[in-house]
């Protein structure tokens, strides 16, 4: 099977090739042909890939080297136009730009909560936002349960997310060298409630996203949902704050016991020795962590969750090799 990364260069680009390498959830073995791809300013390069060197190659020559597989991460506009030319070559695309997310016949996957959509009917699949994720894995059991009514979500988001420039202009400030901004503002010892572009409401599009992927993918269009999305100087994933208030009324030991026995789903509430999920550890890890479960007597049936991940693994790259993996075992993605 060909594999192209498209973004190979980019930070979520290398983790999708870190996440290919470790073979943990599509067999490294399928891969007879590994294929990076970036901007023709980076062609020529070179990337190391399960211990040999590949050379970048542009967009055009990978389309013409027909890869089975593209995993896309080089943004909306790239995607947008490249992804139907890779997917008209007989190329499966998982895009994780928002570039094809809210369109009604693209399959929006969390391969955990609806991996049942990819019947191989649309050659180009979404990867969702990071931040949905991980939403939805940690509240898909309990919406299945009780039925969500309504949601207020706080994220606090790592610069990881904004990409490798942001990462940079931390590290510039922490050392107190000047350098290019990516931010409007100072990111070290700061945090600041902008993510995406400001929208005429007063939302921005990253709060925007929650919203409108959280319903796509549970298929809960009436989900009330209302985000607010906060950028803070940690890289080790993004954490969320989300409020709950659910149709049906719950026990807080049951809830315990859906989110510990949900797959890819860690449980880690133990507020007596101070255990609770932190970026800090999250960090390179596959898994959603879920803890700070309590009741909420404000409303009836109110529930709070603290929920983190690594929006680099699970938010973005592996995510998208799990939709990969899962076409390859229902034989939609052939080798």
């Amino acid at each position: 099977m060909k594999v192209a990364v498209v973004g190979a260069t980019g930070l979520v680009g290398s983790v999708m090739m870190k996440v290919l390498e470790e073979g943990k959830y599509l067999p490294l073995i399928s891969i007879t042909d590994f294929i990076p791809v970036a901007s023709e300013k980076s062609a020529g390069k070179e990337v190391v890939f399960n211990n040999r060197k590949y050379k970048v190659v542009t967009i055009n020559e990978a389309i013409a080297m027909k890869p089975d597989l593209a995993l896309f991460s080089a943004g909306g506009s790239v995607s947008f136009e490249h992804a139907p030319r890779f997917a008209k070559n007989g190329c499966i695309v998982i895009d994780n730009s928002s570039a094809w997310r809210m369109i009604r016949e693209i399959p929006l996957v969390v391969p955990e909560v609806n991996g049942h959509v990819l019947t191989g009917s649309q050659p180009i699949i979404a990867n969702p936002n990071c931040s949905t994720i991980q939403l939805v894995m940690a509240i898909a059991p309990l919406h299945k349960k009780y039925g969500i009514r309504r949601m207020v979500i706080s994220t606090y988001q790592s610069v990881t997310g904004t990409g490798a420039k942001a990462v940079q202009q931390l590290e510039n400030e922490r050392k107190g060298i000047k350098g290019a901004r990516v931010y409007p503002h100072p990111i070290d010892l700061n945090i600041f409630p902008h993510g995406g572009n400001f929208l005429p409401g007063g939302y921005t599009t990253e709060e925007q996203k929650l919203v409108d992927e959280t319903r796509k993918i549970m298929q809960a269009p009436d989900i009330r949902i209302t985000a607010t999305v906060v950028r803070v100087p940690v890289m080790g994933g993004h954490s969320e704050s989300v409020n709950i208030e659910f149709e049906k009324p719950f026990e807080t030991d049951e809830v315990n016991k859906l989110i510990s026995t949900a797959k890819g789903v860690v449980l880690q509430d133990d507020t007596d020795k101070a255990v609770y999920p932190m970026p800090i550890y999250a960090e390179g890890r596959d898994e959603v962590f879920v803890g700070r479960i309590r009741r909420d007597d404000t409303v009836e049936n109110g529930l709070n969750l603290w929920v983190v991940s690594d929006n680099l693994r699970k938010g973005a790259a592996t995510n998208a090799v799990q939709i990969a993996a899962l076409l390859f075992r229902n034989e939609i993605l052939k080798a």
